[in-house]
């Protein structure tokens, strides 16, 4: 069982990798939609691409391919669906200024259905799916849903600087490379997605965008819940809600400066 765990790791890592940068460079010479989709001007005012988001969604669902039918769909689930609404984000929501849960919860009361409400329920609502999928009871089906999406919006929360995301998504899945089952190999699929982007990234060649960070928060989410009872998925909820709830207050603040 050990060895079996361990080569699912490895497999789960390197095919992770692998795929991510065979997508990023099929997305790369033929762009959906035209090259000019698919770049952006980053903080410091270069120009960066942005297939290595989507391309990490689809590496890291690749890399948890390795496991059983049930943890194989909800990882699936939890991490296309986050990629698929980051990468809507990406492109319909370019050039919108507001940042923050409350702004796009604002504008859905006054009728405005903003590409960030969209992105924020539907993580939200396959977060919850996939953690029907992992979780047995009731609550611990509830808190898993939380933890998955909430990592997701984390993982984005923190991707303001070049690298930043990649090497927080490594860091914290390393841990759990230690656990049996299922959710070591989710997090071997987080990291061989992420060690995949981390050169250009940090190169400020490419940028993970919603797509691809939202995706790789997704993966680390779905490690944790595999990978924790209800203790743990109680502390990992409360840690990530309250890191929401900040994030939602700074990126109000800064908003208000631009403004």
């Amino acid at each position: 069982m050990i060895e079996s765990t361990s080569g699912r790791r490895l497999g789960a890592l390197l095919a992770a990798a692998a795929v991510t940068r065979a997508a990023t460079a099929a997305l790369r010479s033929r762009p959906p939609g035209g090259t000019a989709r698919w770049t952006r001007r980053n903080y410091a005012g270069r120009t960066v691409e942005l297939y290595a988001g989507p391309a990490a969604a689809v590496g890291a669902a690749a890399g948890a391919a390795v496991l059983p039918a049930g943890p194989r769909g909800a990882a699936a689930l939890a991490v296309l669906a986050a990629g698929a609404c980051g990468a809507y984000d990406d492109v319909a929501g370019a050039g919108d200024p507001r940042r923050g849960f409350r702004a796009h919860l604002g504008a859905l009361r006054s009728g405005e259905v903003t590409s960030g409400a969209v992105k924020l329920f539907g993580i939200s609502a396959a977060g919850a799916a996939a953690g029907a999928l992992l979780k047995e009871r009731p609550l611990d089906k509830a808190l898993a849903g939380v933890v998955i999406a909430g990592a997701a919006h984390f993982v984005n929360l923190v991707d303001v600087r070049p690298g930043r995301a990649c090497a927080t998504v490594l860091a914290l899945a390393a841990p759990g490379l230690l656990r049996k089952g299922p959710g070591a190999v989710v997090a071997a699929a987080s990291m061989g997605a992420a060690a995949a982007v981390l050169p250009d990234d940090i190169g400020e060649r490419a940028m993970l965008g919603d797509a691809g960070a939202h995706a790789l928060g997704a993966a680390l989410g779905t490690a944790v819940v595999a990978g924790n009872g209800r203790a743990g998925l109680v502390l990992h909820a409360a840690a990530l809600v309250a890191a929401a709830v900040y994030g939602d207050e700074v990126s109000r603040a800064a908003g208000a400066d631009l403004g």
